[in-house]
């Protein structure tokens, strides 16, 4: 199929681009909102951080979050996880003290999530360790000149 046509799930493609037809059998591409409105969530800043650190524990303190995930602000984190409470992704466990504990896990849809992410992490390993190569404008090394990663300079 040419770049830039696209058809719905079980439609086939059938323009022809010299009948003069408007539209001529073309489908408009949608996206599903249900899928939107996931990606939208789990594409939240640091949201993507916190479920992988939960999906690995049946349940961390505040602080141990905030230790695993670093760079993260308190205020985002309570933000982040606030947001997964009311999406019912993350479950809020308070147990009595002193001191009072409070624990956060994953809830049954929340760990839903595992293999979605999972597949995602898998993309991310197997692509985006070749971003710098890919991106427009990136300086490529010379033939026969190794590049050396950043780290070891």
């Amino acid at each position: 199929m040419a770049s830039g046509s696209y058809v719905r799930e079980g439609e086939a493609a059938s323009h022809d681009p010299d009948s003069g037809e408007a539209g001529g059998g073309w489908s408009t591409p949608s996206c599903c909102p249900l899928y939107h409105r996931a990606v939208e969530l789990i594409g939240r800043r640091w949201t993507g951080a916190i479920l992988e650190i939960l999906i690995q524990t049946s349940s961390l303190r505040f602080s141990q979050i905030a230790s695993a995930v670093t760079d993260l602000s308190d205020r985002m984190l309570s933000d982040r996880l606030k947001e997964l409470e009311a999406w019912g992704l993350v479950e809020r466990t308070v147990h009595p003290g002193p001191p009072v504990r409070v624990e956060y896990a994953l809830t049954r849809k929340g760990r839903e999530l595992a293999p979605a992410l999972a597949e995602l992490k898998q993309w991310a390993r197997a692509w985006l360790d070749r971003l710098d190569d890919e991106q427009p404008g990136a300086t490529r090394p010379a033939p026969g000149v190794e590049r050396r990663d950043s780290a070891t300079l």
